[in-house]
């Protein structure tokens, strides 16, 4: 590239002219001047010392000249982007070197010294002066800083190659953190939150940044590039406080102004221009170069250092989608989009819903009302100016991320590419009407990101707002906290509904409770009774069939028993007597050749089966049944006349 030819080039005239070999210290040196050859050589020669003069014009003084190897091929064909010096060295009789002064900026703590001193003095005497000045121990002391390294006190300036102007700082690791009051307050400046309204002088348009207290100059004009394209090194300030000297300063440390602070960029004067006024305004210093130098950016905003920037070409990093294009499935486009979203931003971001939009509708409307939240639909775009400030700024602010999280389900998607816009929009139109939909598709590029805050009512999803990209810290917190406040009245509202319902719910619930417990105390009363009557039946079938077989075997033995002897028979008879356990009595006359058992089927054919009861005689006392009834009645002395007593059995 014809850039990168260029910055070879200012390299080498400006190492032909300094004499310094070392390349990366000349390329430091060129950066500190941004790439301006004769600042940067001023700054090391100084023009007391000689004169640079351009060969396109005016007198030079007579001495030994030096053209660069590039430049001496042909001096009636010089490149338009090239350009072409002489160190011309007057003599000693002429000009005496005067001594060079540098200043340098010495930052401690809290405190700011100014230090001049001559380039022939050491590293040892900057110590000096700063021990009287801060009352430190020069031992003590760790001078930082420096370009380049292996410094120590005896190191003489001059061989530094310093610019003018130097920003150093001091550490003492060895002594005890001050108790002073101003630590604390810087200390708690660096916990704030500052303002900055910056204002865009090309375009008359105004930017709110919030930033902490421990965030860096460079920093905020790393963001400003994002808003505004101006590359730090082009971009022009006004407003920085006198004590902002180094781009590496915290804004607490900085002297801005809490909470707000004003201030003014717009985009530095091309080389061309520089070149212009710089003919105008110096008469001995001139410089031919075509090079606008906005084809460079920042080494550091490219990813490489110093040692690279002429080994390789300079080119702007391109991100990688942050969502495929026309993705089919919602779950793994979020996942790519969170894992990108992530190498981008932090790990300090909104978790982002893993799903279909109906599905994060479900996890935050339709759930118990207490557990209900708001939905908050994050929309990016790539192509917008305010993404990158929105997305590092506000939308990873732990304040926003922290509240998110707390009472917002947080669902995202890709507006970059006309697929994902397209879709989304038409689910859009399906869940929240056209009107929604035209409202998202009539909003410009430079107006995204958008952040849609959605409540869920009972038949619909109303949005409640939609928040663009041009917004602070603090208002989309106000927004944040104004739509809670909204769904927090309806939530109560829901709660309160849900409850009477439930206590409704509740009360039929007992109801029926009490009434299947009564229907179940009956059918099992119910069933008890038919248990108990068909158990009661089925003993009377037994007892009836028992009785019937009693009876049987009663008829039976009756119809088996001989017939009773009358008094006029002649053999001699027994008349016995029964008692039955009733108190009645009934006596038959048997032959006192009648054997026991005769008598047993008499009583048994009465009811009286001899297995269940016993026949008890009286004099003596004895259990009839217990004896043989195979014998005669006269053998067991049952006669003329007994009385028998019949006893139920145990």
């Amino acid at each position: 590239m014809a850039s990168n030819m260029d910055r070879e080039m200012i390299l080498a005239d400006f190492q032909a002219c300094t004499g310094i070999e070392n390349i990366d210290e000349a390329i430091t040196l060129l950066e500190q001047n941004n790439w301006d050859l004769v600042a940067a050589i001023n700054g090391v020669i100084p023009q007391e010392n000689g004169i640079l003069q351009s060969e396109y014009g005016g007198e030079s003084i007579q001495g030994p000249s030096y053209s660069p190897a590039s430049h001496s091929t042909s001096s009636s064909s010089t490149p338009p982007s090239s350009s072409a010096f002489r160190h011309v060295v007057p003599s000693r009789q002429i000009v005496e070197r005067q001594p060079r002064m540098l200043d340098f900026r010495v930052e401690y703590r809290d405190r700011n010294v100014d230090v001049v001193l001559e380039d022939s003095s050491t590293v040892g005497e900057i110590k000096h002066i700063l021990e009287n000045e801060l009352q430190i121990p020069a031992s003590k002391m760790l001078l930082k800083g420096w370009k380049t390294g292996d410094i120590d006190d005896s190191t003489v300036l001059k061989t530094l190659h310093l610019p003018k102007n130097n920003s150093l700082y001091v550490l003492t690791p060895d002594l005890p953190p001050p108790s002073s009051s101003h630590s604390g307050t810087l200390q708690e400046s660096l916990n704030q939150n500052f303002m900055l309204i910056i204002t865009h002088r090309e375009v008359q348009r105004e930017y709110n940044l919030n930033f902490s207290g421990s965030s860096t100059i460079q920093e905020v004009k790393r963001n400003v590039y994002d808003l505004t394209s101006i590359p730090v090194r082009h971009q022009l300030w006004e407003g920085w406080p006198p004590s902002a000297t180094d781009d590496s300063m915290t804004l607490a440390a900085s002297g801005v102004t809490y909470p707000c602070h004003r201030l003014t960029v717009g985009r530095r004067s091309s080389p061309a221009q520089t070149r212009e006024q710089s003919e105008e305004q110096c008469t001995d210093v001139h410089m031919v170069s075509e090079s606008d130098g906005d084809d460079f950016e920042d080494a550091t905003e490219f990813g490489v250092d110093d040692g690279e920037m002429f080994g390789a070409a300079s080119s702007a990093l391109r991100k990688s989608p942050i969502m495929p294009d026309n993705a089919e499935n919602e779950g793994d486009a979020l996942l790519q989009f969170t894992g990108e979203f992530s190498s981008r931003y932090g790990d300090c971001h909104p978790v982002y819903f893993i799903g279909s939009l109906e599905a994060a509708f479900q996890e935050a409307f339709y759930g118990k009302a207490r557990d209900r939240k708001l939905l908050a639909i994050y929309l990016h775009h790539d192509e917008s100016v305010l993404t990158n400030v929105f997305c590092s700024q506000m939308l990873c602010a732990e304040s926003i991320v922290s509240y998110l999280s707390q009472n917002f389900i947080t669902w995202a998607w890709d507006m970059t590419k006309e697929a994902n816009r397209a879709r989304f929009l038409t689910v859009c139109t399906r869940h929240f009407g056209s009107v929604v939909a035209q409202t998202i598709r009539t909003q410009k590029t430079d107006q995204f990101p958008l952040f849609l805050i959605i409540m869920g009512k009972r038949s619909s999803n109303e949005v409640l707002n939609v928040i663009q990209g041009n917004t602070t810290v603090d208002e989309l917190m106000m927004r944040l906290m104004a739509a809670m406040e909204i769904f927090s009245a309806q939530q109560q509202e829901d709660i309160k509904d849900e409850d009477e319902r439930e206590a409704r719910e509740n009360v039929k619930r007992e109801q029926d409770e009490a009434y299947r417990i009564s229907l179940e105390a009956d059918r099992a009363k119910r069933e008890a009774q038919e248990r108990e009557i068909a158990e009661q039946f089925r003993l009377e079938q037994i007892k009836k069939e028992q009785d019937e077989e009693r009876e049987a075997i009663r008829l039976s033995l009756e119809q088996s028993l001989p017939p009773e002897p009358k008094d006029e028979t002649a053999e001699s008879l027994s008349k016995l007597r029964f008692r039955t356990p009733s108190g009645k009595f009934f006596e038959r006359r048997f032959l006192y050749s009648s054997k026991l058992q005769v008598v047993f089927d008499f009583v048994a054919s009465k009811g009286y089966p001899w297995e269940e009861f016993k026949l008890l005689g009286t004099f003596p006392r004895r259990d009839v049944t217990q004896l043989d009834p195979n014998k005669s009645l006269l053998e067991l002395k049952l006669y003329p006349q007994e009385t028998l007593f019949l006893e139920a059995k145990e």
